[in-house]
């Protein structure tokens, strides 16, 4: 048994200038942008509420999207059940998979995000 829940939409933009993107969508989405935090990188995250997914600016290499990371507390077991409907491994990034949808759009599983998962804020699997 594991669980896991929608935990973040990431805007990826392809920006020599993060600073630049996270003001328009800040601005864009009536988001301040919290303050940049050590090794944030590529990163940078507009506020939301608890019960909110996080909102995530990323400076990327590719042509801007929008994709979204489900968390889970079991990371493999949570790949597997994706794959068994239809999505595919793409690649292994640091803590996280990046999986591909039968449809076509990417997507990351990552470890959680937004503090523990339980029965009343995630979906459990067995």
């Amino acid at each position: 048994m594991h669980r896991s829940r929608l935990s973040t939409f990431v805007i990826d933009c392809q920006s020599e200038d993060i600073e630049q993107a996270t003001a328009f969508w800040s601005q864009a989405l009536g988001r301040p942008a919290k303050p940049p935090v050590p090794d944030s990188g590529n990163y940078r995250e507009l506020t939301s509420s608890p019960n909110e997914p996080l909102l995530l600016i990323q400076k990327v290499d590719h042509p801007g999207r929008i994709h979204l990371d489900i968390e889970a507390d079991d990371l493999d077991a949570e790949v597997r059940r994706l794959e068994a409907l239809g999505a595919k491994r793409v690649e292994f990034i640091k803590r996280w998979w990046v999986m591909e949808a039968p449809t076509g759009q990417r997507f990351c599983v990552v470890r959680p995000q937004k503090g523990p998962l339980d029965e009343g804020n995630s979906n459990e699997w067995r």
